[in-house]
């Protein structure tokens, strides 16, 4: 197979439509509620970028040729599917109003609540769609990679890393959380939540789900996660600074949105760090709070002027050359190995 970016999120996204139809024939004598959650569910897989199912093939890759493509190309879906999980919940938690340039999911049913004149609280209604399409996703994630069609054994052997990913990507969340409530701004802690939260289920562990599906040794796994981590933490810098400094009309969120939903990422630790302290006491009582455009611009140059986007940079490119010099000796495919690194500018490079 010829690698073509494009080709590979177009069959995800078949693919990811395909399951989601099949779940909707299933579900639909449960009615117009159900089909609601269900097209709530097929408009939360569509875009994006299909990073983690991009490395969880060329994981595969990494070992050997796939015999079955598509079932292939369905096992990496799950991953899409995990992520979609993810993003439903942490727009809840976050409290955005949008995502991918869409209502996020509890606005949209928030909004319906309203339209139509129903009982109760609208927010209510909101928060319980988010939490349930949050979790359907979540079942549905381990439902496609157990039905995709590899051999069970293999699967079973991916399961258990898939398992490892759902519960570090939902302790990462709840370690998130956590630190915003107590208002804590330390570069080491930040880490390890961006660590846990994004950066190991964004690359390091859809590689190592699709090794094990191929079969793949420990010393290939350990390999390639030498590589996957360094890299997921790129990444994860990468989108620490395009929630602060993206352009909304690219990333599809508000200006400066980590910035009014109190975000203590890495980035805000370092400014909060370096910053005079009467400009990191703007800072932090600025954080969480709803921002005009000239309130985001402000903090902006604070940021900047701190010297913290400058260091976040640094950081990236340290990240990426040390996963890029781990995949230069990493006993894979040559095929995955020229792709791979293609992925990783990709990752860390993108402007959204």
């Amino acid at each position: 197979m010829t690698w073509d970016p494009t080709d590979f999120r177009a069959a995800v996204g078949e693919t990811l439509e395909r399951f989601v139809d099949e779940q909707a024939l299933r579900l639909a004598p449960l009615g117009d509620d159900a089909a609601r959650l269900v097209d709530a569910a097929r408009a939360s897989v569509r875009g994006g970028k299909r990073f983690r199912a991009a490395f969880c093939y060329w994981g595969y890759r990494a070992v050997r040729e796939p015999e079955d493509e598509q079932a292939l190309v369905r096992a990496t879906a799950a991953l899409e599917l995990l992520h979609a999980s993810a993003l439903v919940h942490d727009d809840y938690m976050d409290a955005s109003d949008t995502r991918r340039g869409r209502p996020a999911t509890h606005k949209a049913f928030e909004a319906l609540h309203r339209e139509q004149g129903w009982s109760g609280r609208p927010e209510q209604y909101g928060a319980a769609a988010a939490i349930l399409l949050g979790d359907l996703l979540l079942s549905w994630s381990d439902e496609l990679l157990r039905r995709c069609g590899l051999p069970h054994d293999l699967v079973r052997d991916a399961l258990t890393w898939f398992d490892t990913t759902r519960s570090e990507v939902i302790v990462g969340q709840f370690l998130d959380v956590s630190v915003q409530a107590r208002g804590e701004s330390d570069v080491e802690l930040a880490m390890l939540v961006l660590r846990y939260k994004s950066a190991k289920y964004s690359i390091e562990r859809p590689l190592d789900v699709g090794a094990a599906l191929a079969g793949g040794s420990p010393e290939v796994l350990a390999a390639l996660s030498a590589v996957g981590l360094p890299l997921g933490e790129a990444f994860q810098l990468r989108d620490d600074v395009l929630g602060v400094y993206g352009d909304p009309a690219v990333t599809g969120k508000p200006a400066g949105d980590d910035l009014s939903e109190g975000k203590r990422t890495v980035l805000v630790a370092l400014a909060l760090g370096s910053a005079s302290p009467e400009q990191a006491r703007r800072l932090d009582a600025q954080l969480g709070r709803e921002l005009s455009a000239a309130e985001v611009e402000e903090l902006r140059e604070v940021i900047t002027a701190s010297g913290a986007q400058a260091e976040v940079e640094r950081r990236i490119r340290a990240l990426t050359d040390q996963a890029l010099s781990a995949l230069g000796t990493a006993p894979i495919q040559e095929a995955s190995r020229v792709v791979l690194r293609e992925l990783a500018e990709a990752a860390t490079q993108r402007l959204v």
